[in-house]
């Protein structure tokens, strides 16, 4: 069938800040190009409506007949009522290289995605003015599908993948696209444990809520090294992020998201020769992070490999 619209968005990852932004502290995140989720729009047979078919999980979603709850169905029905368009005979069918429930945004990539190839296609369907939508339209959009996944998203997912640029983050605020003096290389772990976030952030509000005041401290500290780590990559010194990565992993171990699998992955990235390593994302499982150089990059992939990871990919962050 002919393709009448494309829409791409690629995956994230927290470099700092994780579970304490959803109690209004900073974070920051950043785009992964390496992994993406794309749609593209085909006319569908006349009468039939939307439909989402969702290769990698082997779903067809008929927009029409959806509930209300279903992601999916929803990033589509949201995009058609922001462009004040009706329900067209189109099918819309997503792919994905983001590995799902790993802390990397597979869930707002593919939200992205969807909402981007649908625009598309009705900049290409009918004689209207051209529509763009902004990557805050997107973000926006993106959001709402979220709480869908995640309960009460903190909003990093959406932001980070609409801008598809790293932004310093506050619940609440707007982004603010962040300085970065110096290019650096992460390597991100797949541990191959599922995760949730909406299962951490849960169990770490209930924990909030029985010792407030500890979790409150604890959250104060990772927000200083937020600071600490966005005044570091201004300044071009991101040799000085290990140690601040390291120190975030032991606080969100006292927060209790960190997991045996995750902590021996860090361990041997530390071992490889990373400068610092720290999980990513909603904990329990998801992905680890670690700082690498060129001549480290090599030698901590193979460690990260050895002690169990899945998959094993490189990002840089930076132009």
């Amino acid at each position: 069938m002919m393709i009448i619209g494309k829409g791409r968005a690629p995956g994230k990852v927290i470099l700092f800040g994780e579970h304490a932004v959803v109690y209004g502290r900073p974070a920051l995140a950043a785009p992964v190009t390496q992994v993406a989720a794309e749609a593209v729009v085909a006319q569908g047979p006349r009468g039939a409506g939307l439909t989402v078919w969702a290769e990698d999980l082997g779903r067809q979603v008929a927009v029409r007949d959806a509930s209300p709850d279903d992601p999916l169905a929803a990033a589509a029905r949201l995009t058609l009522a922001h462009l004040g368009l009706a329900e067209p005979d189109w099918r819309v069918t997503v792919r994905s290289t983001i590995p799902i429930a790993s802390g990397m945004g597979s869930g707002a990539a593919v939200s992205a995605a969807i909402i981007r190839a649908l625009a598309d296609a009705t900049n290409t369907q009918y004689p209207i003015p051209h529509l763009s939508l902004s990557p805050d339209a997107v973000s926006a959009l993106v959001y709402e599908v979220e709480k869908l996944h995640h309960g009460a998203p903190s909003g990093v997912d959406n932001t980070v993948i609409a801008y598809e640029q790293p932004v310093y983050f506050v619940r609440g605020q707007p982004p603010q696209p962040f300085a970065i003096g110096r290019p650096f290389m992460l390597a991100i772990a797949d541990s191959g444990i599922a995760s949730p976030t909406r299962i951490t952030v849960g169990e770490v509000r209930r924990a909030w809520e029985q010792a407030p005041a500890r979790f409150e401290a604890l959250f104060d500290r990772i927000a200083a090294i937020v600071e600490a780590a966005r005044s570091a990559i201004a300044a071009g010194e991101p040799e000085d992020l290990g140690a601040l990565m390291d120190q975030n992993h032991a606080l969100l171990q006292e927060i209790g998201v960190s997991c045996a699998e995750l902590d021996a992955l860090a361990t041997a990235a530390r071992a490889a020769g990373a400068l610092g390593a720290k999980l990513s994302g909603g904990g329990r499982g998801g992905n680890l992070i670690a700082l690498v150089g060129p001549k480290t990059m090599d030698p901590v992939v193979t460690a990260l490999r050895k002690a169990g990871a899945l998959s094993v990919i490189t990002t840089q962050v930076g132009a």
